[in-house]
């Protein structure tokens, strides 16, 4: 997600809550006896949501109030999706690197995931890799999910990645450190024959 992309959508984010907060505080407040603006539809605390003539009419229909609240289910669910997923560490764009000068150079985060998965993917007995660049410009952190084949060594295969390709990628960011979160998992295969 670009960050104007997610500046966006915070913000959008940020106005339905607020608009959520402010109708619902001028209701608690109709409901506690305060004070609200005339043209509030709904003025003290005997005054009701729905009136018995709306709750009526679709009394015979023995879907509507199923639908309805099946209805704001959803719409709760995917409301509280939307919000955690704002929560969530998107990939970083870019590494700050020191060049030495003074000023710095911006090194692409794809760049380096797509450089540690290849070296990564060459390491014997890896099937596949997963590379995700997280943390802060200054301070990144890498995700690496790696798929072992049957006849690995996931040690060997652990100090191969640690001494190679993470060793890489951070002496040529010029970083002091790469903090690394590496899983491990097998490739299913059939079960061979022994005759």
């Amino acid at each position: 997600m670009s960050p104007l992309l997610g500046t966006v959508n915070r913000l959008l984010l940020g106005l339905a809550g607020l608009v959520l907060l402010c109708v619902g505080g001028a209701v608690l407040a109709a409901g506690l006896g305060l004070s609200v603006p005339s043209w509030w539809p709904w003025y003290g605390s005997t005054d009701v949501l729905l009136s018995a003539a709306d709750r009526d009419r679709w009394h015979d229909r023995g879907w509507w109030w199923p639908t309805v609240i099946a209805a704001l289910a959803v719409v709760v669910v995917l409301a509280l999706w939307w919000f955690l997923a704002q929560l969530r560490r998107a990939r970083l764009a870019e590494v700050l690197v020191d060049s030495g000068d003074g000023e710095g150079a911006r090194l692409r985060g794809r760049a380096l995931e797509g450089v540690l998965a290849d070296e990564a993917g060459n390491l014997d007995g890896v099937a596949r890799v997963r590379v995700a660049l997280t943390g802060r410009r200054s301070a990144p952190r890498v995700r690496i999910r790696l798929r072992m084949e049957p006849h690995a060594a996931p040690d060997e295969t652990l100090g191969r990645l640690t001494d190679g390709a993470l060793a890489h990628a951070r002496e040529s960011a010029g970083l002091a450190e790469l903090p690394a979160e590496v899983r491990l998992r097998a490739v299913g295969h059939r079960a061979e024959r022994v005759s």
